[in-house]
């Protein structure tokens, strides 16, 4: 079974190389000023363009207005946006039709139900991605990238008729049980290939890249 992988919350030279020789399927920029992993669109252009054709970029956006979304794709040459926010259907598919790429529409899962409700989004968007959804203990946890997962086996007896991908409290150390249990074929990672929050470590990139391919 191919694997695929987005590394996500790229943000510097040195992560960006590390993501393109291990093999990263996708690369994953961040415009969520709040995020210690965002980049600012002169920042991110620079990094973007260094990305060889065969691997998506993307970029990871939170309730943005149609206004910052066109000068986000006027700077920065991207593939695909991530919808992380609180996107409805109807807002998700605007958003397709004023920028003209492919989308991600991120679901936040707290239980079975969160999954279930997904489905809304199949017809406006080319991937729905499944990721935990921070405890209220947790008030100012980010939109993505907080290093929690949520129960798999929610996923594997699902039979979910679009692409998906599985995101949240992914690392080396447990990829091989997400896969064999959720069916995952697309995974996403963020804090998982990080030495401390925002800073992505080369070495943690290299071994979980490797670590798929290996499987």
């Amino acid at each position: 079974m191919t694997v695929k992988v987005k590394i996500c919350g790229i943000n510097t030279k040195e992560s960006l190389e590390a993501a393109i020789l291990g093999g990263a399927d996708a690369i994953g920029f961040v415009f969520f000023s709040r995020s210690p992993r965002a980049l600012n669109l002169h920042e991110a252009a620079r990094l973007a363009v260094e990305v060889p054709k065969k691997i998506l970029r993307v970029g990871l956006i939170v309730d943005m207005t149609d206004i910052e979304i066109l000068e986000l794709v006027k700077t920065v040459p991207l593939d695909l946006l991530q919808l992380h926010g609180e996107e409805t259907p109807e807002r998700t598919a605007q958003i397709g039709q004023v920028v003209g790429l492919p989308l991600i529409k991120a679901i936040k899962v707290a239980d079975m139900s969160d999954i279930t409700a997904a489905c809304k989004y199949k017809n406006h968007v080319d991937w729905i991605l499944f990721d935990a959804k921070p405890p209220e203990q947790f008030p100012n946890a980010l939109p993505g990238g907080n290093a929690i997962s949520f129960n798999w086996n929610w996923l594997a007896n699902k039979d979910l008729t679009y692409p998906w991908i599985l995101s949240g409290g992914l690392n080396v150390q447990n990829i091989r049980e997400a896969i064999n249990i959720s069916g995952a074929t697309f995974l996403d990672v963020s804090s998982g290939v990080e030495s401390r929050v925002g800073k992505k470590n080369i070495n943690l990139i290299t071994d979980f890249l490797g670590c798929v391919k290996q499987l």
